[in-house]
């Protein structure tokens, strides 16, 4: 398989420029607040047959999206990197959409929206204007966490960008353990997976108040076959983010449990082939 959806940091104890790199990680989130790097990343993946994996930013800045692409030039298990760039300044966006694109590796954009404070982010023109150039230099654009605030806002960006591969990441995060936020997750998700030019991704689906198995996980596994089709479904494994929840190992055997229901050809698309389209990756020789 290959691993749509993989983040490396380095927390760095000194401050530049007044900012902290990933403000959104601290001591609270316990193991998590370390430095993951490409070795262990590697490891990680060679211990669990992952065959290569999509890095994907976990921070607003230029300099994650760098950190990236350095390590996918040295490292070819990354099959891609989907990447940060201003998305509220269309001229700065296409300055950088030019730099990153030269290298081939750069696949897709994505912006940390469920932290922004703008509850319209997605809906601003000049974030409409980016996504439309990043749409005709043929990348995809992911959206992380999208409910409650940015789920229908998701559905209008598909609609009115139809030129562009919207990406749901963690099936918008949808809240199980909530029978009537449920209802309306539901209903977002099912116009989403009505656009044709969405996919939706498999993964960061450790929820709060829900035990991480393949039997309480099902319903939403149905949910999305239903709504987007096997074809428009990607696996992912969140790692470091799930290991909060679970081993790497035991969160995708989880996954795996629930797409080993389909027919083969449906599990050859939600374990590589989706991917491989949705982000132009080159396919991998069969090992």
């Amino acid at each position: 398989m290959i691993d749509s959806h993989l983040h490396l940091w380095t927390v760095d104890t000194f401050v530049t420029g007044g900012v902290r790199p990933y403000s959104w990680l601290g001591p609270q989130h316990g193991a998590l607040f370390r430095s993951f790097g490409e070795d262990e990343a590697r490891e990680t993946l060679e211990a669990a047959g992952v065959r290569g994996a999509v890095l994907v930013q976990a921070d607003d800045t230029v300099a994650d999206t760098e950190a990236m692409l350095g390590v996918a030039a040295r490292n070819p298990w990354v099959l891609g990197v989907v990447g940060w760039i201003r998305l509220e300044s269309p001229a700065e966006a296409a300055e950088q959409l030019a730099r990153f694109a030269a290298q081939a590796v750069f696949k897709g954009v994505r912006h940390l929206v469920h932290d922004d404070p703008r509850s319209d982010f997605l809906d601003l023109p000049a974030v409409r204007e980016s996504l439309a150039g990043v749409a005709r230099l043929g990348l995809a654009f992911d959206v992380p966490d999208a409910f409650p605030r940015h789920l229908g806002a998701v559905v209008r960006l598909a609609r009115d960008l139809p030129e562009l591969t919207v990406v749901l990441d963690h099936l918008g995060k949808p809240p199980l353990a909530e029978s009537l936020a449920m209802d309306s997750w539901r209903a977002d998700f099912r116009s989403l997976g009505r656009e044709p030019n969405t996919v939706a991704k498999l993964s960061g689906l450790h929820l709060p108040g829900v035990e991480y198995t393949p039997e309480t996980l099902r319903p939403l596994f149905e949910s999305a076959v239903e709504a987007f089709g096997p074809e428009r479904l990607m696996i992912g494994g969140d790692w470091p983010v799930s290991t909060l929840g679970a081993p790497y190992g035991r969160t995708l055997d989880v996954l795996l449990e629930l797409v080993s229901s389909l027919s083969p050809s449906e599990q050859d698309a939600v374990l590589e082939g989706t991917a491989i389209r949705t982000y132009g990756l080159a396919p991998l020789a069969n090992s």
